[in-house]
């Protein structure tokens, strides 16, 4: 999946994330993301704009590992665009 770079995952989803990133993926280093009922977007997201964010973490040799990493959807090929920030892009009114 193509990320489109909406910031909708990093903002709403609960996900599993890298607390500190100078400690890497270790197992006392991650916390829970998302637990409250109000969005708050994940600290390591970058920018202010849909289709502009960007994560401060994807240059990490550790990132492959991550929740975020594997996170997709079911399509048919690795570079279809994700079709939540299609709909927040381009759809949402």
């Amino acid at each position: 999946m193509k990320c489109l770079r909406c910031g909708y995952c990093c903002i709403h989803y609960c996900v599993v994330i890298v607390d500190d990133p100078e400690k890497g993926l270790r197992e006392d280093n991650v916390l829970f993301h998302g637990t409250s009922e109000v969005p708050e977007k994940c600290k390591h997201l970058l920018g202010d704009k849909p289709g502009e964010y960007s994560c401060a973490l994807h240059d990490k040799k550790w990132y492959k590992r991550t929740p975020c990493f594997a996170h997709g959807q079911i399509e048919e090929h690795k570079d279809d665009p994700c079709r939540m920030g299609d709909y927040i892009l381009n759809k949402k009114g």
